[in-house]
């Protein structure tokens, strides 16, 4: 986060985008892809937005088994994590290997090696992420492909370029607290990646996840289950640890107002903020994401905010 001029207490980790890691072999890319483009997943859970062109979400784990299993892996988690700087555990099932898709894009007329720029019309605009982390796994072929590089906007307003993975290579992005763009690829076929949400395994430390990306891409009733299942457990988890030093403290003839007083303030936040999250279907515009982007990085993402 240094590197990038953004303050480390704006994340949960130091680490703020990684370098380009091998992460799966082609053969696995193989078969991961043969479970995408099947009539089922891509006429049932294909979408697009005003964010990103063409995506699939929510096909894993019904239609994906082996995805599944590879992305939940516990050396796939240990690698990541390592990456990452923090131990990470898939948000939930609905974000394991959504997938982004990029058609072939011309150069412009009299450039020579077609590269792109952090102006270029992107594959996903300006955003920051749902999720604390992801991993963006490149699924195509990056033999002659130039440009598809990850736009970062710096905390001095700078833009830095990360270099793209190629095939079965992967990038981690502590992409909630990194206003980012993905930028389009000129001479191949395609760009697919496959993108996985991460966030901390430990329920005590802060998870700033919020559903503003993702809300008018995905199936509510998924989402909202699996979100509110791990983040009450997570509460729960912080209830047990208050009350767990609340009778230590006890026993030894003592009570630390303070300290219950920060937890239940933070038990608070925790709700209300889950609270904000879960937005009646009634007021979701499917397909509309960019509006609700602006709106957020006009107010900016403040030290511990959600």
């Amino acid at each position: 986060m240094d590197d990038i001029g953004l303050p480390i207490t704006n994340g949960i980790s130091p680490v703020a985008v990684s370098e380009p890691f091998p992460l799966f072999t082609s053969e696995a890319i193989d078969i991961m892809r043969s479970e995408v483009f099947t009539d089922e997943v891509m006429n049932n859970y294909s979408m697009t937005s005003d964010l990103i062109p063409m995506s699939v979400r929510g096909y894993v784990p019904k239609h994906a088994k082996f995805t599944e299993a590879a992305w939940k892996h516990p050396k796939t988690l240990e690698l990541i994590s390592k990456i990452a700087g923090i131990d990470l555990v898939v948000v939930i099932d609905y974000e394991i290997a959504n997938i982004n898709i990029s058609l072939p894009a011309k150069a412009k007329e009299g450039d020579n090696n077609g590269a792109t720029g952090a102006d270029e019309a992107p594959v996903a605009g300006w955003h920051k992420d749902s999720y604390p982390f992801v991993c963006v796994l490149m699924m195509s072929d990056t033999t002659g492909m130039i440009g598809g590089e990850t736009a970062l906007r710096t905390g001095t307003g700078d833009i830095k370029l990360v270099r793209g993975p190629c095939k079965g290579s992967a990038v981690v992005l502590q992409g909630r607290y990194i206003e980012h763009q993905a930028l389009r690829a000129y001479g191949s076929q395609e760009r697919i990646t496959s993108i996985t949400s991460f966030r901390p395994k430990d329920p005590l430390v802060r998870d700033d996840t919020r559903l503003t990306t993702i809300r008018p891409i995905s199936n509510l009733f998924d989402i909202y289950t699996q979100v509110e299942d791990y983040q009450l457990e997570n509460l729960k988890a912080r209830i047990d640890a208050e009350l767990a030093e609340m009778r230590r403290d006890k026993s030894g003839g003592k009570y630390d107002c303070n300290r219950f007083k920060a937890f239940a303030r933070e038990a608070v936040r925790i709700l209300q903020h889950l609270d904000n999250e879960i937005v009646d279907e009634a007021f979701v515009k499917k397909g509309s994401v960019v509006d609700t982007i602006q709106s957020e990085l006009t107010v900016g993402l403040g030290t511990g905010n959600m």
